[in-house]
């Protein structure tokens, strides 16, 4: 059976877990610990259709790191709103069971929203629970102009802005790129400003 899927901390050895960016050759681990966190069902779910045919983006997107071994994920991935406002679509996040509750998560979401910030991103939008990803500054107001392409929990469907008032007036069905077929290992993101600019080109 995969370690991967039972990571234990050991004691008495360095615990120290770094956050880095994901690189090509994580992601098989990344694969692995997000099935084993969310399953096999998860593939069903409308963000992920959203996924498909596109990579996340690779200067955006992080692993946790503890002695060699992967045991926390955060990625993000080009969308755009009414096919025409560049945005990202935040998720999975996920941590090994036996690391939960340790702030592994909390320090990928700081790390990858600074980091989306400074990249010149504007809005994230993710599915997940509100109560837990408030503290990251993710609301449901911000997103009640927005829709998916598919079925979705709308409790659950959440927006932030990374520049003030980035969501006002903006509204519409949320887009895979326009290039839907770009398969590389990782894309890398540019300028994320309202510029109509292939921002998530080369």
């Amino acid at each position: 059976m995969n370690a991967l899927l039972h990571v234990v901390p050991e004691s008495g050895t360095d615990d120290t877990v770094v956050i880095q960016t994901e690189k090509a050759h994580h992601t098989s681990d990344v694969d692995m610990l997000v099935h084993a966190r969310f399953g096999q069902d998860r593939l069903k779910k409308t963000v992920y259709r959203l996924r498909e045919n596109t990579a996340p983006l690779g200067d955006l997107s992080l692993v946790a790191m503890r002695r060699g071994q992967l045991v926390g994920t955060l990625r993000f991935w080009p969308i755009r709103i009414g096919a025409q406002i560049p945005a990202l679509l935040l998720g999975p996040l996920a941590v090994a069971s036996a690391y939960q509750g340790l702030g592994i998560a909390t320090r990928l979401m700081h790390r990858g929203l600074a980091r989306a910030q400074d990249h010149g991103h504007e809005i994230v939008v993710l599915v997940g629970d509100e109560p837990y990803y408030r503290r990251f500054g993710f609301r449901r107001d911000l997103a009640r102009d927005l829709a998916l392409p598919g079925p979705v929990a709308l409790e659950r469907f959440l927006a932030r802005e990374l520049v003030p008032d980035a969501l006002r007036g903006v509204g519409g069905m949320i887009e895979a790129p326009r290039d839907a077929t770009i398969t590389q290992p990782f894309l890398v993101s540019g300028n994320g400003a309202h510029n109509g600019r292939d921002w998530f080109g080369v």
